[in-house]
């Protein structure tokens, strides 16, 4: 009996098509859709971070230690239901389509972020006004563990493989552009305004401006097409409507569980990196470097903005030479370069700080650029959005989100004020690990995916040279059956291929 192998490596089963060809402005649509989502969750984390100060003495003026520890507890708050919000929304966007569960996604996470500007403080409500504060940001986390999990997903699904890098890697420049903007209208707002303006209303008007750029997003998102790999999905043989959530859990955990591992390792590599120079920078260049938050600020934003707009290179570099090399590059830099950063920050002046974060920023381009476009090829079409979202959020959950705390307990304990260079040290040698362990995806259809090119010339030439073609695998496409079945009987009967059997089951 033929073999699996035999035949897809034997027998063009490829038509034209089969072949999606990308329109450029519907992936443009597409991409701008995505990336605001994306800038929206990062700037509700940037103007709840930067308006600590006024968002403390609001809701919990306790005293110290404690209205410190409520602060932060709060924000923790989004990254504790993150992975509960992927485990709902991942599932039902792998049933009801990606866009509208980001749809949802976008102005969920916007009235969360503006009612938060509009709760009555302490002074009003009593502990009504934190709890409702610490609820919103329940709400917050829920929709964002079905954002960045949805939105590479229907990118890296949309864009065409031989560019699936670079066009990807514009979702984490409206993260960073996100968090910029936060600190930069914080910033303004504090500028413009006297401390006890702040205090009465100052604060507000930075969670107000999510509403409108909600509804934007949502308008967006609602007028785009579904990704052709999901509506094809839809469409085969293979797709099961019937199959429960659980069913999808047991699933993914059974049959991708190294997937699972590896992807987490990357998480880690890329994501204690970026929240070290995101959350826990702004209190390090304050409370240990002894900068004001007006001068922080000032070092900290060009740096993201710097790191945002890098983005695309290091993603168009990953098309040409592959993602594993960017990756593993970034990873040993980040090894041989975490204490230089930090030690130059240490020095004491703003040039040496502003070298040391941009250094910082550096290693995190080679990691942040490369994930949105590597992560969604680690599974197929019919469970990508659910395994994403439970590996993504978890991850970050666990072992992102957490890097300031954890940095904070490792100079306790280890007494070193580089303990943070030490920490991403750790996260890099965990995502090398990942990354041997990672198969090459760059020019590659995503597991469970008919090819993605820009021309019909392309298409063209494709279906011609399929079988001397390294990066195609139509073992993993969704090929009718019926081509299957039939190169199976010729290669049985024939004992062998000749040119016009194999031409017979490319015209079925």
């Amino acid at each position: 009996m033929a073999t699996v192998e035999q035949i897809h490596n034997n027998f063009p089963l490829l038509k034209e098509d089969d072949i999606h060809v990308v329109d450029s402005q519907e992936m443009k649509k597409a991409l701008r859709a995505t990336i605001l989502g994306n800038f929206m969750e990062w700037f509700d984390v940037g103007v709840y971070a930067y308006l600590s100060a006024s968002i403390t003495a609001v809701f919990f003026p306790f005293g110290d230690p404690w209205a410190k520890l409520a602060f932060f507890g709060a924000l923790a708050a989004t990254f504790i239901v993150r992975p509960i919000g992927g485990l709902v929304l991942g599932p039902l966007g792998d049933k009801l389509g990606r866009k509208k569960i980001l749809a949802f996604t976008i102005i969920m996470m916007s009235f969360g972020t503006f009612l938060i500007g509009c709760i009555p403080g302490y002074s009003t409500w009593g502990m009504a006004a934190p709890i409702t504060l610490i609820l919103l940001k329940f709400v917050q986390g829920f929709s964002t563990g079905g954002e960045y999990a949805g939105a590479a997903t229907f990118i890296a699904e949309y864009a065409p493989d031989r560019k699936r890098g670079f066009w990807a890697s514009f979702l984490d420049m409206g993260s960073y552009i996100g968090f910029a903007t936060a600190a930069a209208l914080a910033t303004v707002i504090e500028l413009m305004l006297t401390p006890e303006q702040m205090l009465a209303f100052g604060w507000r008007i930075c969670f107000w401006v999510a509403l409108p750029l909600g509804l934007i997003g949502m308008y967006m998102r609602s007028h785009i097409n579904e990704s052709a790999a999901f509506e094809a999905e839809m469409d085969s043989d293979n797709n099961d409507e019937g199959r429960s959530v659980w069913d999808s859990f047991k699933s993914i955990f059974k049959g991708f569980w190294p997937q699972l591992l590896i992807g987490s390792a990357l998480v880690m590599c890329a994501q204690v990196i970026g929240y070290a120079l995101t959350t826990f920078m702004p209190t390090y260049l304050t409370d240990s470097l002894g900068y004001d938050t007006l001068h922080g600020n000032a070092l900290l934003i060009p740096v993201l903005l710097i790191v945002a707009f890098a983005l695309p290179v290091f993603g168009w570099i990953s098309d040409k030479t592959g993602r594993k090399p960017v990756m593993i590059t970034g990873a040993i830099l980040g090894i041989l370069l975490a204490v230089p950063s930090f030690w130059l920050m240490m020095r004491g002046t703003a040039v040496a700080t502003f070298l040391g974060l941009m250094l910082m920023g550096i290693l995190l381009m080679f990691q942040a650029a490369i994930q949105p476009s590597t992560l969604p090829s680690l599974f197929p079409t019919a469970s990508r959005y659910t395994a994403m979202g439970v590996m993504f959020n978890i991850a970050v959950a666990l072992l992102g989100s957490t890097t300031g705390s954890v940095v904070t307990v490792l100079e306790s304990w280890w007494n070193t004020e580089y303990a943070g260079a030490y920490y991403i040290m750790i996260a890099c040698a965990v995502g090398l690990v990942g990354m041997f362990f990672l198969k090459e995806t760059a020019g590659r259809n995503l597991l469970g995916s008919m090819p993605a090119v820009e021309t019909e010339e392309e298409a063209a030439e494709l279906v011609e040279t399929q079988l001397e073609n390294e990066n195609l695998d139509t073992s993993t496409m969704p090929i009718p059956q019926v081509r299957i079945d039939r190169a199976e009987k010729i290669l049985e009967k024939e004992g062998g291929i000749s040119t016009d059997a194999a031409a017979s089951v490319a015209s079925e």
